[in-house]
């Protein structure tokens, strides 16, 4: 697909493609790198699919953050049927394993927070995020240790 495709309202794939190229050109750049060109470039997609999407830069920003806090909030969603002290477990590992916390990672996490505070709506989908993922791992938490006192679950919640 080129720039001069008319825009594909069917492919479905398209927003999610668009973002993971969106945090590629992040990975590989920063957020000086980050274009509307230079994504639509790295997702194979017209730029008017993007603009379709996500009206500008910032709307493609904003869809980034919130893509990596559901991917953040997966992280500690509670699943039927599995022991929870088994769950928090498996979230802590995640989160410590060096894999998860390479510089790639870290480098596109900390260059989207890094905007928050010149743009106020970046700044409420970052809140917004780290709050969700908080009260997640405070529900898994509390599953798994119900002996622990509600202020005793926020206060582990937080230190993690």
């Amino acid at each position: 697909m080129n720039a001069a495709d008319p825009p594909s309202t069917t492919d479905v794939a398209a927003p999610d493609r668009i973002l993971r190229a969106t945090i590629e050109v992040l990975r590989r750049g920063g957020i000086a790198a980050v274009s509307m060109r230079a994504v639509a470039a790295e997702a194979d997609v017209a730029l008017g699919l993007i603009s379709y999407h996500f009206n500008d830069k910032n709307g493609l920003i904003a869809a980034t953050l919130r893509l990596l806090g559901e991917q953040d909030a997966s992280l500690v969603a509670l699943v039927d049927g599995v022991p929870a002290d088994e769950q928090l477990r498996r979230a802590l590992r995640h989160v410590a394993d060096p894999s998860f916390l390479q510089s790639d990672y870290l480098g596109v996490r900390l260059h989207l927070w890094s905007l928050a505070p010149i743009e106020p709506a970046f700044e409420q989908i970052n809140r917004e995020a780290q709050i969700r993922y908080r009260n997640g791992l405070g529900r898994m938490i509390a599953a798994a240790r119900p002996d622990l006192w509600p202020a005793d679950v926020a206060r582990r919640a937080a230190d993690i």
